[in-house]
Parts: C-alpha cells; structure tokens; sequence
C-alpha cells in the first residue's frame, strides 16, 4: 500500500505539475483568441438567455431533459463546493493574496473553455436505450473525431468513472461531516446517514430531479452565501481598496512573510491561484459538457453562452467573495488555512459568521454529491449502457457515509490525480474540433442569433 500510494503522489505531482497548468492555460487562450474574445464580449447575452430563458429556435419539440438553466445550474452544483470555499483559502496560505488575480486570469480563459465544452456537447450528443439525450467529451471524442482517436474518449470516461466517486462523493461527505462536527458537534455518522438518505432521495428521480433540486438550491444557497461575504466587505470598507492593490502587486512581487503566513513567491502565487482556480471552476477537466447535453436546446451555440456562465460565476463571483473576505479581513495573516480560514474571515464581522461557512460548506458539498453523481453514472453508461444506471445510483448512495466517517487520504490522492488525467483527452479534443466550434458560432452571430436548427445535424 505504501508503494502504491508513493507512486500515485508520483504521478500525482507530474499530472498537476506545471506541463498540466500550462495545457489547461493554453488552450483556454487558443480558444479565446480563435473565438475573438466572444465569450468576453458577450457576457451580457449569456446573461439574457439565461435568465430570459429565451434559447433561440428553441420550441416544444427540442430535445434534452431539463432546461439550459437547470443544466447550468447542475453544472455549477457539481463545481460550486469546498473549492469555494476552503480551495481559495489555502490558494492564499500557500501562494499568498496574488493567488487570487491568478484565479481570475484563470477563469477569464476558461470562460472560452467551457464554452467549446458545452458547443460540442450539444452538436454531438445521443440518445440512450432510454431515450434520453447523453453526451459529454467521450460522445464528442467518439461521433467528431475519427475512429483512431475512440481510445480517447474510453479513457476520459475511465478516469471521470474513478475521479466521480471520490472528488465528487466521498470527499464531500468528509467536508460536511467535518463542519458540521466542528460547528455544531453532529457526529459524523448520523450526518453520514442524513446525507445517504437525501442523496437518495433526489438521485432516484434521475437528472430531471437533480436538474429541479440544483435549480432551486444551487442559486439560493450561492445568494445566501454571496450576501453574507458582501456584509463582511462592507465592514472592512476602508481596507478594500488596499486590499485589491495588495492582490495584483503580490501577482507580481514576492509576498513577505507577516505574522503567521510565511511568505511566498511570485511562482507560488502563480501556481497555487490556477491550479486553484482550475480545480474550483473545472474549466478544461471535461465535466460540465456531460450536463449540458442533457439540456432541452436544439442550438449548440446558445448552449455554449449559458455554459460558460459556470466559470463566471464560480470563480469570478463567489471565489471572489471568499478571496476578497479573506484579505480585507487581514486573517490571511493568521496562519490558518482551509476552511477554516474562511470562517475565521467571516467570523470578524459576522456573529456567529464561522455558523454561515458551515452551513454554506455543507449545502455547496451536498449539491456536489448529486451534480458528480450524473458525471460518474454517464461515464458508466459510456461502457455499460442503460443498465448500468440503476447499480451505479445505488453504489453511489451506499458509499456517500462511507465517505463521512473514513479516512481519505490515499482516495483522495487517487481522485485528484484521476481527476486531472481526464483534463488530457478532453483538452485534445477540444483542440482537434476547435474548427467544429469557430464555426458554429461564427453562423450563429452572423445569423442574428437564431442559428439554424439543423446546425445540429451538420457535418464537420
């Protein structure tokens, strides 16, 4: 076991290591340059579709199981969690305050990322043996690239198979059985069984009821959330402006060491803010597009606006409320790291604010349960089929109190490194069908905004 868990930190380091930050980075770039800074330009029509709800050439008879908003809205209950929370925390700890302009560059570029990932999502998804619509980087692999390139995507869904159960349920139950242990002295079984049972009970009405659950808590929970780091905001009102200035020169100067933080360089702020970010917002990883084929639009286009949204509001918006607490706060300083960085930050202009991360850590974690839970099973799916579906629902809900009451290290260690490995066939496909994407959006604005329905059917 030893042997075996000192080669998976082996290839751990290599698979996070500067070569993968690098790969995520430039892609996102390439496709950011390549669409003419579109996903930038276009926010605001992003915006207006998602709230709108007015998804051009989309009628009764589009196909997909929920809606594009509670598409995103899955999406964002898989990569709105810890990430947010105890993620940014320890980005500062280690990196120091530039660790958050280096999440925001992040995030900028994965905004295109996320936005080819939910284009081919749509443009090359299926439908099962259920007659429900599937897809996600192995479909996209599989029906855009030609047969030598299969290989591909059974390797994506291989390592999202492994990756889901322990990023995307064990780990999260940890978190939740830890908060709730710290804060409110819950023990960790009963919120191990607590948590089984509801994850059960949405899990069992398939995508459609996690597409309704995410849709009503994953927007309540993140303005909940949200208000309560702008009240901490306004209480440090004098420190802002200070404190955003602090962000961008330690972006580019060496952080010294100042009471419990130990100081950090210019490439720990670098290093620690993407692969930080990157694993916050999963921009490039390859997970978001799975949703977001199941999303009732017949256009891969206006899909891609609504997807991209994911990063925004991940990291640009809520890491940022987190990044921002912390700093103005001056508990960066304290030596504390993790979550509970984050609520010490809170906890100075909040009463009882440590009671809000808690709360907000276990609702974000619970919301990452059921969005992971979709990824894993169409991963599944991709080599067992349909009838895999209903194994998989029950495996999953089984193994959630496992997850509250063990210890992860060495699931962890595999999950992250899993994790990163499915960035690899997903960052390649995107490359290979960027041509499919530039395309498609390029007749969509030249169309006014109202693509053309059978853009869907097009050959490459």
């Amino acid at each position: 076991m030893e042997f075996l868990t000192g080669l998976i930190s082996s290839l751990n380091s290599l698979v996070w290591g500067v070569p993968m930050l690098v790969m995520i980075l430039g892609v996102g770039l390439f496709l950011m340059v390549s669409l003419r800074f579109m996903p930038i330009l276009k926010l605001v029509t992003g915006f207006r579709l998602l709230w709108t709800g007015r998804i051009p050439d989309e009628d009764k008879n589009a196909k997909g199981e929920i809606s594009p908003f509670n598409a995103l809205m899955t999406s964002l209950s898989a990569t709105i969690g810890t990430g947010n929370i105890a993620g940014v925390a320890t980005a500062i700890f280690l990196g120091g305050p530039g660790a958050l302009f280096w999440m925001w560059c992040t995030a900028l570029v994965g905004m295109a990322t996320k936005f080819a990932e939910a284009v081919l999502a749509v443009r090359y998804r299926e439908v099962d043996a259920n007659g429900n619509q599937i897809g996600g980087p192995m479909y996209y692999i599989k029906n855009g690239l030609s047969s030598r390139w299969g290989w591909l995507g059974g390797a994506f869904a291989l390592f999202g198979s492994i990756a889901a159960f322990g990023i995307g349920n064990t780990v999260q139950s940890n978190s939740v059985a830890n908060a709730l242990e710290s804060s409110f002295g819950v023990p960790p079984a009963a919120t191990g069984i607590i948590l089984m049972v509801l994850v059960g009970l949405v899990l069992m009405g398939g995508i459609k009821r996690i597409g309704d659950v995410a849709g009503k808590l994953v927007p309540l929970m993140a303005i909940f959330y949200i208000s309560a780091g702008v009240v901490v905001l306004f209480v440090h009102a004098a420190e802002l402006p200070a404190a955003i200035a602090l962000i961008f020169e330690s972006a580019f100067t060496e952080t010294a060491a100042e009471g419990g933080f130990a100081g950090a360089a210019v490439w720990a702020a670098i290093r620690f803010g993407v692969a930080r970010g990157v694993f916050s917002n999963e921009a490039g990883l390859g997970s978001a597009p799975i949703a977001h084929a199941a999303a009732k639009t017949n256009n891969p286009v206006a899909q891609g606006l609504v997807g991209m949204l994911g990063t925004f509001i991940d990291t640009l918006v809520v890491c940022t409320i987190t990044g921002l607490a912390i700093v103005v706060s001056g508990e960066w300083t304290s030596g504390s790291t993790g979550a509970e960085l984050t609520s010490n930050a809170f906890a100075t202009a909040i009463p009882y604010g440590n009671y809000i991360v808690a709360i907000a850590l276990t609702v974000f974690a619970f919301t990452t349960i059921l969005g992971w839970s979709v990824y894993g099973e169409k991963c599944v799916q991709y080599f067992f089929g349909v009838k895999a579906i209903m194994p998989f629902r029950i495996l999953w809900i089984l193994v959630v109190p496992v997850g509250a009451v063990g210890s992860l290290e060495f699931i962890w260690l595999l999950a992250d490194t899993m994790n990163a490995l499915m960035a690899i066939p997903n960052l390649i496909a995107l490359v290979l069908l960027s041509p499919v994407v530039i395309k498609l959006t390029r007749e969509y604005f030249t169309s006014g905004g109202e693509a053309p329905a059978e853009m869907t059917k097009q050959a490459d």
